[in-house]
């Protein structure tokens, strides 16, 4: 007797295994191209210019930095001293200083 008749009951579990293995393949293969999405994503991310940091820039004498944020083409620095210092991103230079008042 011919095991692949269609009236064996192998005959009717063999669709369901090249589904499942079909299935395992293809997901096999998304999850492999997810990896590699996500380690192309950070080798790009990290070797992205730094951001300016407070460490980075000029600050007056006797003042340290408590906060900093940034815009598109500036980033701000908040003083200990109670002021914000907006600097030029490309630059580096002082654009404006703001007094904080109590």
């Amino acid at each position: 007797m011919n095991p692949l008749e269609p009236s064996s009951p192998e005959s009717a579990i063999q669709p369901q295994i090249v589904y499942i293995k079909r299935l395992v393949t293809a997901l096999s293969t998304v999850l492999i191209a997810g990896f590699l999405v996500l380690i192309v994503t950070l080798v790009i991310r990290l070797n992205a210019d730094p951001l300016p940091l407070p460490d980075r820039v000029n600050l007056p004498d006797g003042v340290t930095a408590v906060a900093f944020t940034q815009g598109t083409d500036w980033f701000a620095v908040v003083t200990s001293d109670d002021r914000i210092l907006i600097y030029d991103r490309t630059s580096g230079a002082l654009r404006q200083t703001v007094e904080i008042t109590r």
